[in-house]
């Protein structure tokens, strides 16, 4: 069809620029030592920093409530697809988070885009860090709301835009921030909120599971409340390995997100199999303070290593840690020598990120050892 016809073009054109994407394929469990394109090779990609994606005490609670459950849902959560250990989970979660009610949403994606757009109208006002996630920029944009972006991490910039804004204000970030692995400085951003009659809402994906108390996240690392950040957003599929996100909040922040969240409302419930591995997942993660303590131990390893091959390193004290490159092409050609001597470290290249800062993003899990740290180092320092 001639109005597709450019589209061989764009890809040639990606494909010049070195910022093709391209999958790998996994043959075998989750791991630190995946099989991927039917070779062994050591993985520092993953978002499983518990180790728990292969966890077998979580495989056993799903298998158990398949045999009792089934495999699929059957419905959306407001028809009929909504089982007990959904609502379980829902409980448990919001427990988890301090918080007193919790909706589960079958996608990290699904969550951000359902509660901005549930929030806001035309009317008000959605302000967002820089550097957020596309799902939190996607889901700004698709509420129809008044969209702006503040300076990263500035909360001097953000209170400048909140006197400017109109009717309802929501402020979004990311807890930790997945292409730079740098904390929100969520006590500040609360303190403009508070003083703006703004709403923070904070995705806290990579911090859960990794930070605060029992791995409750970075909002519980800063003990801010409900008052504080009223709206939590977290994700299953990294530190708790299993799938699907939840929102947490005050009970009535929840029952309206139930009745106007269309991500929600208008797709099939997760399977209760996965809420059940949640669940296992869930009280592991709560009592994991050892692996929370090994993976700080690798995280410093890390970066005292890299910074002794006189690489840049990014400022994150979290497993995110990228290792600034610049160029596209050249963090691609890393990222490819690394993987023909036997490690996968994935290049981030615009527009993921900004331009100039292609970077090779190091991913840590608990499931590591200071001697497969110690090989990433050692293969690196060989291609300087």
């Amino acid at each position: 069809m001639k109005q597709f016809s450019d589209m061989s073009a764009v890809l040639a054109a990606r494909h010049r620029d070195g910022l093709l994407r391209q999958r790998v394929e996994l043959q075998s469990a989750q791991s630190v030592t995946p099989i991927i394109d039917g070779k062994p090779l050591l993985s520092f990609c993953s978002n499983d920093y518990l180790g728990l994606a292969g966890d077998d005490r979580i495989a056993q609670a799903m298998s158990q409530a398949v045999e009792r459950y089934g495999v699929g849902a059957g419905a959306s959560h407001l028809i009929d697809g909504h089982h007990h250990e959904h609502e379980r989970l829902e409980q448990e979660l919001a427990e988890f988070c301090g918080r007193e009610a919790a909706l589960v949403f079958s996608t990290g994606y699904m969550a951000n885009i359902g509660v901005i757009q549930a929030l806001l109208t035309r009317h008000d006002t959605v302000i967002q860090d820089r550097l957020n996630h596309a799902s939190l920029i996607d889901g700004g944009r698709l509420s129809g709301a008044k969209f702006s972006r503040y300076a990263h991490n500035d909360s001097d910039n953000l209170a400048q835009q909140l006197d400017r804004a109109s009717g309802k204000k929501l402020v979004v970030t990311d807890g930790v921030f997945s292409m730079d692995g740098d904390k929100a400085p969520l006590d500040d951003l609360a303190s403009v909120c508070r003083s703006h009659d703004a709403w923070l809402m904070v995705d806290d994906a990579h911090g859960f599971g990794v930070l605060g108390t029992e791995g409750a996240g970075l909002v519980s690392e800063f003990g801010l409340t409900t008052e504080d950040v009223p709206v939590v957003i977290g994700t299953l599929g990294k530190a708790f390995g299993t799938s699907g996100a939840f929102v947490a909040g005050d009970q009535l922040t929840i029952d309206y997100l139930l009745q106007y969240a269309r991500s929600y409302i208008y797709t099939t419930a997760s399977p209760p199999a996965v809420a059940a591995a949640t669940r296992a997942s869930l009280a592991i993660v709560r009592n994991s303070n050892d692996r929370r303590a090994h993976l700080t131990a690798l995280i410093q390893k890390l970066r005292a290593g890299i910074q002794a091959l006189g690489l840049t390193l990014m400022p994150s004290e979290t497993p995110i840690q990228p290792i600034l490159i610049g160029e596209s092409h050249h963090a691609m050609q890393l990222s490819q020598a690394l993987k023909a001597r036997g490690i996968l470290v994935t290049a981030i290249r615009p527009p993921t990120v900004p331009e100039g800062t292609a970077r090779l993003r190091v991913t840590l899990s608990a499931q590591h050892s200071e001697a497969q740290v110690d090989t990433l180092l050692n293969t690196l320092e060989s291609l300087l």
